[in-house]
């Protein structure tokens, strides 16, 4: 039996993430760090609630015994965080204190979701600090970090930038003419998910590298297959 843990379960991926582990009979605890309550209940799902984020890695290190597999699914917009500053305080900061404190806990695998043009040295704002964020976790030496690099996240959003939200939507059409017209630039949030914790899982088997990107193409193989 596996123990999973997970930030950014209320999210649009996250919360895909966090019904598919509560489904698996191979999991046999999931401990959620949230502000609010998710939509979900669970026997095995113990959610651990604080608005005040910061609090969330010493409550981390407290879990007894120390989660096999903890999920990011962590991020916010600038808009939302009401500027680069504060969203780097979420999507950068929050994210690596808890990273060091799952490895200090002693948890085996992290798996994150990044971004498909995750790069330190972009020019862009976004994608650098997403890339900034994947060597910095890379550096902590987990057994296994599974990173995933979605493009572009398609379903239903509360907020959402307009080029996104136009992207998403001819990606919506495209895909009623079939999956092969957009899996090699966008993909489902549930079809992430599912890749999320199917690699996470092998990692943890062994079946991994010690680093392994895992791309679009492999993130559609990986949330597809049975």
């Amino acid at each position: 039996m596996t123990s999973a843990a997970i930030v950014g379960s209320t999210g649009l991926v996250g919360s895909h993430i966090l019904s598919t582990l509560l489904s698996l009979p191979s999991i046999s605890s999931v401990h959620a760090f949230a502000r609010r309550e998710p939509p979900v209940t669970d026997a095995k799902l113990h959610v651990i609630i604080s608005k005040d984020s910061l609090e969330w890695p010493s409550k981390l290190s407290s879990i007894t015994p120390t989660p096999s597999i903890f999920f990011s699914g962590l991020g916010t917009t600038r808009a939302a965080a009401g500027g680069l500053e504060n969203q780097r305080k979420i999507d950068y900061d929050l994210n690596l204190a808890l990273a060091r404190a799952a490895k200090e806990s002693g948890v085996k695998v992290y798996v994150l979701i990044s971004a498909q043009a995750a790069s330190a040295m972009s020019s862009l704002a976004l994608p650098k600090m997403k890339g900034e964020l994947e060597d910095s976790v890379m550096a902590l030496g987990f057994e296994h970090t599974v990173i995933l690099r979605p493009g572009l996240i398609l379903g239903a959003r509360e907020e959402s930038r307009p080029v996104e939200a136009a992207a998403r939507m001819i990606a919506g059409f495209v895909g009623l003419l079939g999956n092969m017209f957009k899996d090699a630039w966008a993909q489902n949030a549930d079809v992430i998910g599912k890749a999320a914790i199917k690699s996470g899982l092998q990692a943890l088997e062994g079946k991994a590298e010690k680093v392994w990107i895992v791309r679009q193409s492999d993130i559609v193989k990986l949330g597809r297959t049975e």
